[in-house]
């Protein structure tokens, strides 16, 4: 599992990455200020360091400057200054990547990937723990059979996950009862009853579903079957 140090003064950013990292299947490491940094790269060797530019009062160039003595490992700055001579300085002095604030939580782990791979990081575990089906805080993981719910791991039984992952490979399509028979249980109506579909669902959305009697996720299209919604929100 990669390990990721997050550099940052501000605990509620720190708290949201390390949620979000730790979902994607990563080890997350948090440091509030340049002391803990550089203590925390010597003793845990992280993979990769996320430093924010402005560390209350100290400067975040100025410790990747002294991380530099201790390990070239690699480091994206999250900074929220915009100007390009700023950027250019940080890469300069041996950060490996940049990510503007305000950032998507997607932005950060496509640069973590991408400077983890260009560095010979070894992501064969990540891309175990990855995801591969991913709609706001629910992650799917067809690999290792994983669920999770806003960085929760949700415990399903092997139907349970087939008829998630089923629904959600075909977001906002209406299946029948008999068709998640059919595709799911590999049987009929004929030699299965379809309130079996109906008491999966119910268990399902009991597990990932912030309230089950007004689902989000798997919603019921009355007199035909059931969905997967993949943009709740809109």
């Amino acid at each position: 599992m990669n390990k990721i140090l997050v550099v940052d003064d501000d605990d509620e950013l720190t708290e949201l990455l390390a949620t979000y990292l730790t979902g994607e299947g990563y080890q997350v490491v948090v440091a509030g200020d340049g002391v803990q940094a550089l203590s925390a790269t010597a003793s845990q060797e992280p993979d990769l360091v996320l430093l924010d530019i402005v560390l209350g009062e100290e400067d975040g160039r100025d410790v990747l400057r002294e991380l530099r003595l201790l390990s070239d490992v690699p480091v994206i700055f999250l900074t929220g200054r915009g100007l390009e001579a700023e950027r250019i300085a940080g890469l300069k002095l041996g950060a490996d990547d940049y990510v503007v604030k305000p950032f998507s939580l997607g932005e950060v782990s496509a640069r973590i990937e991408t400077v983890l791979r260009r560095s010979g990081v070894n992501l064969a575990q990540h891309e175990i723990d990855a995801p591969t089906m991913r709609f706001g805080d629910l992650l799917i993981n067809e690999t290792t059979h994983e669920v999770h719910v806003a960085g929760n791991l949700i415990e399903l039984t092997s139907k349970e996950f087939a008829l998630l992952a089923f629904l959600a490979h075909s977001p906002r399509q209406v299946f029948t009862r008999e068709q998640l028979l059919e595709q799911v249980w590999e049987s009929s109506s004929e030699w299965q009853n379809e309130a079996t579909v109906t008491e999966h669902v119910r268990r399902l959305r009991a597990k990932i579903e912030l309230d089950p009697d007004h689902p989000k996720w798997i919603q019921t299209v009355r007199g035909v079957g059931y969905r997967f919604e993949s943009d709740p929100g809109s």
